[in-house]
């Protein structure tokens, strides 16, 4: 944990600047407990509110022992317990006014740390079902499931079944053909979701190719809370395009 540099009370404005460091030596500080971080994550940090370095007449940012412990710990908050920046910009306010606050439980996810991250893979397996379970659960056909499956919009997964995601697929796919689309017309959904599925790996995919497993550990959460986004914004989208296309 980065601690504090001692002093600062009684040492005098020429003193207070000498502890002043530049983003790279932040950088090299917090490397050694974060891995991933770089300066681009702290500019974006600083860009959301979330820290403020002061500014040299030239413009150059200029970080207190104070700036990066919050940086710390805002990092420890998306690591260890996953939690969105504007939950995170309310604990630091919350123990800015000298308040308790109550953090959620480290992530199974944090599993991974061990390195069991082949057993983690592996987890999915137990919760597949076969053809006939998906049948029952989505209430169709063999001819429909056939259909679907050749427009690519559910498969098996690797090692045989269906995971629960394509359940949840297959289920909605179903509904939507009560109201009369066909898979033919969720092509271009499928589409979509190929390439919104492609931008959160280009994000993550750095992280997953990092040697230390906790930075592994931390690109799944990323993947996930990325995915989430892109599921409330497309939802976000259809509602306003119906909402001009209907006045």
């Amino acid at each position: 944990m980065l601690r504090t540099p001692t002093g600062g009370a009684g040492l005098g404005t020429a003193a207070a600047d000498d502890r002043l460091v530049s983003i790279g030596s932040v950088l090299s500080q917090l490397r050694d407990e974060f891995p991933e971080v770089t300066i681009s994550k702290i500019r974006f940090l600083e860009a959301e509110g979330l820290v403020e370095p002061r500014r040299t007449a030239s413009g150059y940012r200029k970080f207190s022992p104070q700036d990066v412990e919050r940086l710390a710990q805002i990092l420890r908050m998306q690591r260890d317990h996953y939690l969105p920046l504007k939950v995170i910009r309310e604990h630091l306010d919350a123990l800015a006014r000298g308040e308790q606050i109550r953090l959620p439980s480290p992530s199974p996810q944090r599993d991974l740390l061990d390195g069991a991250l082949e057993e983690e893979a592996d987890r999915p397996t137990a919760s597949r079902v076969g053809r006939a379970e998906l049948l029952a659960a989505a209430e169709v056909s063999e001819a429909e499931l056939a259909e679907w499956e050749s427009y690519g919009l559910v498969g098996e997964a690797d090692g045989g079944g269906y995971d629960a995601e394509t359940v949840t697929v297959a289920k909605l796919v179903a509904d939507l053909g009560r109201f009369g689309l066909e898979p033919r017309h969720l092509r271009s959904v499928k589409a979509a979701a190929d390439r919104e599925a492609g931008l959160v790996e280009q994000v993550v995919a750095p992280l997953r190719r990092h040697r230390n497993p906790q930075t592994r550990a931390h690109a799944e959460a990323t993947a996930k809370e990325l995915a989430g986004l892109s599921v409330r914004l497309h939802a976000a989208l259809v509602q306003t395009a119906l909402g001009l296309r209907l006045q």
